[in-house]
Parts: C-alpha cells; sequence; structure tokens
C-alpha cells in the first residue's frame, strides 16, 4: 500500500480515532500505545516523526514534543481488518513520560 492510501484504507472508530501499536526497530520492543486520526497520520507521513491525537489533550501531540524524545518513523503497518496500526520506529530516548523506556513496564503477577 502507498503511503498517500493509507488514510483512506484504515477503519476509524467512532470517534474518529484508530489505535497504532509503537514498536522498536532496534529490538522488536513493543514502546506504548497511542491514537491516531486522519490528521495525526497525515502529519506523522509528512514529517517522520510519529504524531498522535491526545484524547486527553484534544489535540494533535507529537511524541517528544517536551521532552525530546521522539519517535522516528520507520514503517506503518495496517493489520487486517484495518482497525489497527502497528508503527514501527527509532526511539530517540525514553518512550513513556516516567522515564522508563517502554510504558509497559508493570508487569501482572499470579
Amino acid at each position: 500500500m502507498q503511503r498517500a492510501q493509507l488514510a483512506d484504507a484504515v477503519r476509524y472508530d467512532a470517534n474518529g480515532l484508530i489505535p497504532a501499536i509503537i514498536v522498536s526497530t532496534a529490538d522488536d520492543a513493543v514502546l506504548m500505545l497511542g491514537y491516531m486520526n486522519d490528521e495525526a497520520i497525515q502529519k506523522t507521513l509528512e514529517t517522520n516523526t510519529v504524531t498522535f491525537w491526545s484524547r486527553s489533550k484534544g489535540r494533535l501531540w507529537m511524541k517528544g514534543e517536551s521532552s525530546g524524545n521522539t519517535l522516528e518513523l520507520e514503517s506503518i503497518h495496517v493489520d487486517c481488518d484495518q482497525d489497527a496500526l502497528l508503527v514501527r520506529v527509532r526511539a530517540n530516548g525514553p518512550t513513556c513520560h516516567t522515564g522508563n523506556r517502554s510504558c509497559f513496564f508493570t508487569e501482572v503477577e499470579g
């Protein structure tokens, strides 16, 4: 699929969002889950820096806009149902706002 076709090929939810699973190209670690709308996808493709729709802020949000820990786009993959994205990135610093490399650092035991 061509990059120009991506936004039209995905199925957004009722809020116009699609979940984006962020994975490191360095070691395939899952770094975070974010949400994108059409505008966030277009901005990501234009700049090669991953941009999300922040549900809490109600606006576009470029990962690292305040911390400098950006996510450089390597590739985007659409799942078979076209309702989720796998975004492979080169992370420039920790991804989680807590300072952890990944947002998935808490293991559920038992």
